[in-house]
């Protein structure tokens, strides 16, 4: 079996060019008066997650990968390294991807690590840095078990998984409108990608993709952009605070509050943890579905359009 293979740390390397990218797109708004918006602390918000996520991955990287390790020695299978597997890989690691930002967004646990990324009232190349410090804790590595199992080895797979977070990046701005109706059709792109952040109710869960988006269209979870309506960044109830450590984990500090309240049944503690954002015991909050269903009470003209139907 091929156990040591090696691939370069591609988003390291990409750094600069996250770098250069950013300084760009600045001087493209501040040039053109158009394009986004750049808040000096939101930015540097967002630049210290995206530092402490690769703290995270320095300090509790092993973890993973002595679980893929352990999954890798487990397997009989070993479809090597030629470019059609590391082809294959990264289309299959691009669909894990979609169940997993998926599951982000369902299911409590795995949202209050990924909900940092969502709280920039901003859209521009600085909150793609904008990562988690937590992921280590969701467990989500598990998503990947099957590719391994397959015959991908780990260092593959995370190669894929590297390549795939660089592809993102671009796609957090504003600058670009719409590209070509055939890049439009398969690939993710700032327009799609603006909608998955938006926090009005036509746009709330959708559009999941990270790189083709033909797998929110194939799972019935796309919505395109419409003109009519501008995207309204940020979460359905803002932070208000550019603290990092709170915007890290406030969310993993509301579930705990949550979980030990008292007067709950055992099941409403369970729940808390693995319910859509929103949920609550006893119906005093709205997930995505219930703010989808009170604006529909309110715009019955909405019904059936993209975003409700």
């Amino acid at each position: 079996m091929t156990d040591q293979l090696t691939y370069p740390d591609v988003v390291q390397l990409a750094v600069p060019l996250f770098i250069a990218a950013i300084l760009v797109e600045l001087t493209w708004i501040v040039i053109r008066r158009r394009g986004g918006r750049y808040e000096t602390r939101d930015a540097l918000t967002s630049l210290i997650l995206g530092a402490g996520n690769v703290a995270e991955g320095i300090l509790l990287g092993f973890v993973a990968w002595g679980f893929f390790m352990l999954l890798w020695d487990l397997t009989p299978l070993d479809l090597g390294a030629g470019w059609w597997v590391v082809a294959l890989c990264f289309v299959l690691d691009d669909l894990r991807y979609y169940w997993v930002h998926r599951f982000g967004h369902r299911v409590r646990w795995v949202w209050a690590s990924h909900v940092n990324h969502h709280s920039s009232q901003h859209y521009n190349l600085t909150t793609a840095l904008r990562q988690t410090w937590t992921g280590t804790f969701t467990f989500m590595m598990i998503v990947r078990a099957p590719l391994i199992l397959l015959g991908f080895h780990p260092a593959m797979v995370l190669f894929c998984g590297g390549l795939n977070l660089i592809y993102q990046f671009w796609i957090h701005t504003e600058a670009i409108g719409r590209m070509p109706r055939w890049v439009e059709a398969v690939m993710n792109t700032p327009s799609h990608h603006r909608v998955h952040h938006g926090r009005n109710p036509r746009y709330l869960d959708a559009n999941y993709a990270g790189v083709f988006i033909i797998w929110d269209k194939l799972f019935g979870t796309f919505v395109p952009e419409q003109d009519e309506e501008k995207v309204d960044y940020g979460l359905v109830h803002n932070l208000g605070t550019f603290n990092p450590i709170r915007v890290a984990f406030h969310e993993w500090v509301g579930i705990w509050r949550d979980v030990t309240q008292p007067g709950i049944t055992w099941r409403d503690r369970l729940m808390y943890c693995v319910a859509p954002p929103g949920w609550s015991h006893d119906g005093s909050r709205d997930t995505s579905q219930t703010i989808k269903a009170k604006h529909l009470t309110r715009h019955p003209e909405d019904a059936g359009k993209p975003g409700f139907s």
